[in-house]
């Protein structure tokens, strides 16, 4: 059966944005992906480029671990705002939201329904994993269907901001196992960890 995969770029102190939610690596973020983080996503992970940077740099790879991927609507508006109606679409794209009646673009599949119910749906479908980009309020509702977390783990702490599960996750400790580690001359660390056999999966919140 198909995994969801929590991919996500993370600070030190566990954040995935600042407090106010935008792109940590945008024009105004507070990091800046060096040359041999850029190079790996291109050689391990070319299918979570985004389309633009993809054209930018001339990445044509097929996906090689993913070809769904899922987000919530604020991750989703962050590149809508830059006017990027479509981050990626080389992959099946579902954005959740309860607001958005119109899909701003053909590529794009709203859901409306619930978060949990529809991920149990796509993983007993066939093909690659699922890639679950964000938000922080997204990963929370799905804390206990996520089967796999690749934690890009950035050399920089920030003191305070938007956490991995967000703020109103419930409580519920899990055991994680480090399957495979890569880490780069930059400090930057892609950690892979598969959720423990026999660990509850709960989403009750």
């Amino acid at each position: 059966m198909r995994k969801l995969v929590y991919f996500i770029a993370s600070t030190l102190d566990g954040f995935i944005a600042g407090p106010d939610g935008s792109d940590p690596s945008g024009p105004s973020g507070f990091w800046s992906p060096s040359e041999d983080y850029i190079q790996h996503l291109i050689e391990e992970y070319p299918e979570t480029l985004p389309g633009p940077a993809r054209a930018a740099l001339g990445v044509t790879a097929e996906g090689i671990r993913f070809d769904t991927v899922v987000e919530g609507r604020k991750s989703y508006e962050i590149g809508l705002a830059a006017g990027v109606t479509d981050a990626y679409p080389h992959l099946k794209h579902l954005v959740f939201s309860k607001t958005l009646t119109e899909s701003p673009d053909p590529g794009i599949e709203l859901v409306a329904d619930d978060p949990v119910a529809t991920v149990r749906e796509l993983k007993r479908d066939g093909g690659k994993d699922i890639w679950l980009v964000g938000g922080a309020e997204l990963a929370g509702v799905l804390y206990g269907e996520i089967d796999r977390m690749i934690v890009k783990l950035s050399p920089l702490t920030i003191g305070s901001g938007i956490p991995l599960f967000g703020r109103t996750t419930v409580f519920a400790p899990n055991a994680w196992e480090l399957i495979d580690h890569t880490i780069l001359k930059s400090g930057a660390a892609f950690l892979t960890y598969d959720r423990r056999p026999g660990t509850p999966q709960s989403s009750s919140r």
